[in-house]
């Protein structure tokens, strides 16, 4: 069963910038990569990233974590601003 997972931007649209955009795609490419992972679907939001893997919900969840963490450090380093990925309501963030 596929896994669909979710990152939100903790404020504004911030993947609107084609730079940050581009790197948070191509990070989300080079992880399912490196990882083995099969990357079935990746839509991205001007506030937000929704990716589908051909994986069960608990390697969809590690690479969620995974690639927050890399993103986030990316963006906070390069904006000195950050993080990029908020917190959701629990329920909102993974489908």
């Amino acid at each position: 069963m596929p896994a669909t997972v979710r990152l939100r931007a903790l404020n504004g649209t911030p993947l609107q910038d084609p730079a940050t955009r581009r790197t948070v795609e191509a990070s989300a490419r080079s992880l399912a990569d490196r990882e083995g992972v099969k990357l079935l679907a990746l839509e991205i939001a001007p506030d937000g990233i929704t990716i589908t893997l051909d994986a069960e919900r608990i390697v969809g969840l590690g690479f969620l974590a995974e690639l927050r963490r890399s993103t986030n450090t990316w963006y906070e380093q390069k904006y000195r601003d950050g993080p990029l990925w908020g917190t959701p309501a629990p329920g909102t963030e993974w489908e």
